[in-house]
């Protein structure tokens, strides 16, 4: 059976890793690098850098930052935030990053998609999704539509639909952050992780609610997710990586033993 992983999620702005409540309201919480060797020191499996501001204020995502990041840490790690090109993509992945995620890109240019896919591989392609609820039915059978550009746009997009279309593309992974969830700390949006987690054939990861332990056990158990990002819950000290680790091998959940 697969373990499950855990990835620390690291909002980026100005240099400073931030965290907010439904991607408002931030405040910043110290320098990423450092966090990184801690969270990796930690236990934890992967990372996820996002440069929160990039993409609002067209540039590119902070490639120094990521150079350091890959000195200081050897856990793989994700970045997005500012990638708008294949040449954005190209040097992430050169300046360390193991994965780059497309979000407000993906979703202006789904051709990216293939292009990275076929250029870089599945693998280091993850699409980024921030769903919100909505009550059209008719419109979004899913119940969820997609925002772009940090819950900024909302796109007529259905986000089940919009899974399966990048997976069709070449997307190798997919990180479902709930905005309804997000920072809230009331637990993972598990219908909407189940339901995309069923229906495609790539992993997913469900990001945007985590509170405490128990809620990624629900999030592996119930909502059929691959891996759960944490941000809050660590971010504040409440809960280290091995005690996490720890509750889901209580609770039967398959995770790498390291911490």
């Amino acid at each position: 059976m697969l373990t499950k992983r855990i990835i620390p999620c690291l909002d980026v702005r100005n240099k400073k890793v931030t965290k907010g409540v439904k991607f408002q309201n931030n405040i910043d919480l110290g320098d990423p690098v450092e966090m990184a060797v801690a969270y990796s020191d930690g236990g934890c499996d992967e990372l996820v850098f996002y440069d929160i501001t990039a993409s609002a204020e067209r540039r590119p995502i902070d490639i120094e930052m990521v150079r350091e990041v890959a000195k200081a840490v050897h856990i793989p790690f994700a970045v997005g935030g500012g990638i708008e090109t294949l040449d954005d993509m190209y040097r992430a992945l050169l300046a360390g990053a193991e994965k780059v995620s497309v979000n407000s890109l993906a979703v202006k240019n789904p051709a990216i998609i293939a292009e990275g896919a076929k250029v870089f591989g599945s693998q280091c392609i993850v699409l980024g999704m921030d769903p919100v609820k909505t009550g059209d039915p008719a419109k979004f059978p899913s119940g969820y539509e997609v925002t772009i550009r940090g819950f900024r746009e909302r796109t007529g997009l259905d986000a089940l639909e919009w899974a399966k279309r990048a997976e069709d593309l070449g997307v190798g992974e997919i990180v479902i952050n709930s905005v309804d969830a997000d920072g809230t700390r009331d637990g993972f949006e598990l219908r909407l992780t189940r339901m995309i987690s069923t229906s495609v054939g790539i992993p997913v990861v469900a990001s945007g609610g985590a509170g405490v332990p128990q809620h990624l056990t629900d999030v592996f158990t119930q909502g059929c997710a691959d891996a759960a990002i944490i941000a809050s819950m660590i971010h504040t000290g409440e809960y280290t990586i091995g005690q996490i680790k720890a509750e889901l091998v209580q609770a039967g959940v398959p995770i790498r033993r390291k911490w």
